[in-house]
């Protein structure tokens, strides 16, 4: 069997004084999944992430996507929300609709255009005058509107009103490839584990536990929201 990402032996040193980021990380992940990654802070996720996505290089071990390591291939097939926002402030909204089309060739500004519309976006607002939830929104739909093979988001909700998460994850949802994987980073767990196929729960820079959700619901008798509390507190 074919994965879209293997993992192996992987880990990531920053400061030899301390314990690694990443500690001889083995993972496997197939197409066509939306998954969860989660774990509390320092656990090893945004090191994966960048990882995946050719940002960092790895200090042991392999990781590779589509086959291929890390590099203009693999970008060219992974569509990435960082935690934080990237985008040029002072650029229009439809100006950044252009450059990514410019920059993506499975970029659509059709689905763009139309996620800006049902999210009440003006397309000729500056980024700079927007709020900070509506900005991470834009990026978002910026995003999503790649018809990419990987779709990696860091904290995609966290920066948005309760009431706008449910419709931002239906937007997720109804705009991503589905013959993709959706790999999701977030702390807002109850929000969004009932999209989720799977699940990972990373701890110390390893794979705590990697399964079908509701395996895990059935077992476990409750929520994922509820036994990652319980598993990340003892």
């Amino acid at each position: 069997m074919s994965y879209l990402i293997e993992a192996n032996g992987l880990t990531k040193q920053y400061d030899r004084k301390k314990p690694p980021a990443l500690n001889a990380l083995t993972l496997t992940i197939p197409g066509g999944r939306i998954i969860g990654l989660l774990g509390p802070n320092g656990s090893g996720k945004t090191t994966l992430i960048k990882l995946i996505n050719g940002l960092l290089v790895p200090t042991s071990g392999t990781i590779t996507v589509n086959g291929q390591a890390p590099g203009t291939a693999s970008k060219a097939v992974i569509s990435y929300l960082p935690e934080r926002t990237c985008l040029q402030s002072s650029m229009k909204v439809q100006e950044l609709v252009n450059f990514f089309a410019d920059f993506y060739a499975d970029f659509s500004k059709e689905k763009a255009y139309h996620m800006l519309a049902s999210l009440h976006i003006d397309p000729t607002s500056r980024l700079k005058t927007l709020s900070k939830g509506t900005r991470e929104k834009v990026q978002l739909i910026l995003v999503m509107s790649r018809n990419a093979q990987l779709y990696i988001l860091d904290e995609p909700i966290a920066g948005v009103d309760p009431a706008a998460r449910d419709y931002i994850l239906k937007t997720i949802i109804a705009n991503y490839n589905e013959n993709a994987t959706l790999l999701i980073s977030t702390h807002l767990i109850s929000d969004i584990e009932n999209i989720l196929d799977d699940v990972i729960f990373i701890r110390d820079g390893s794979v705590l536990l990697y399964a079908p959700a509701e395996r895990i619901r059935e077992e476990k008798g409750k929520s994922l929201d509820a036994y990652f509390r319980e598993v990340f507190t003892c």
